[in-house]
This record gives C-alpha cells, sequence and structure tokens, in this order.
C-alpha cells in the first residue's frame, strides 16, 4: 500500500509563488512515478508533471518553463513548484503516484490566486 500526504496551496497573490509538496512513504518503488495535476475551476483536469522515481522528471509541454519538480530524495518527497503566479494558476491541485495498473490519488489541495 502506497501511502503519502500532500501539503502545501491556499490563497497566494498573482506573482508570488507555489510550492505544493508530495511525501510518500519510503516503500514507494522506484518503478513508480510521483504525478501533478490541477482542475480549475468549472474545467477539465490537466496534467501538469511527472517524476519517475527511478529515473526522470516530464514537465507537460504547456506547463514547461512555468513548472518544477524540486525532489528531496532523503525525504522522499517530490514538489511542485511555479514563480509568478497567474490568476489562471487558480485549482485544485491533485498528486498522483502511479505505478500501472495501480494509481494512488492525494486528496488534492486548493490554491486560490488574488489578482
Amino acid at each position: 500500500q502506497v501511502q503519502f500526504v500532500e501539503s502545501g496551496g491556499g490563497f497566494v497573490q498573482a506573482g508570488g509563488s507555489l510550492r505544493l509538496s508530495c511525501k510518500g512513504s519510503s516503500s514507494v518503488p522506484t518503478t513508480y512515478s510521483v504525478n501533478w495535476y490541477r482542475r480549475p475551476p468549472g474545467k477539465d483536469r490537466e496534467f501538469i508533471a511527472s517524476l519517475a522515481l527511478g529515473g526522470n522528471a516530464y514537465v507537460a509541454a504547456a506547463m514547461k518553463r512555468r513548472f518544477t519538480l524540486p525532489r528531496d530524495t532523503a525525504k522522499t518527497t517530490v514538489d511542485l513548484q511555479k514563480t509568478s503566479l497567474e490568476t489562471d494558476d487558480k485549482g485544485v491541485y491533485y498528486c498522483a503516484i502511479i505505478g500501472e495498473p495501480r494509481e494512488y490519488w492525494g486528496q488534492g489541495t486548493q490554491v486560490t490566486v488574488s489578482s
């Protein structure tokens, strides 16, 4: 059973920074990946980025130069970070740890960006 905790989010001013954390248990296999998604208000869920625990990071083309994935292997944490927030960045952000065919989703964390 994969266990992890999402944290971060809340109210942020436009132009500010965002850092969300997805901290997994030490038992997450390296064949799994940590993925970040978001769901803007009234829209479908969007894929942001993925980090293969045994490999590389991938950021969706539409999100490049906007999001990064700092990782602290000692703390088994994969963060999602973005500077220069825009109001369009508001929504519910989800961490998902995936090892096909298994998927483990977090409860989501709300990010509100004020102009």
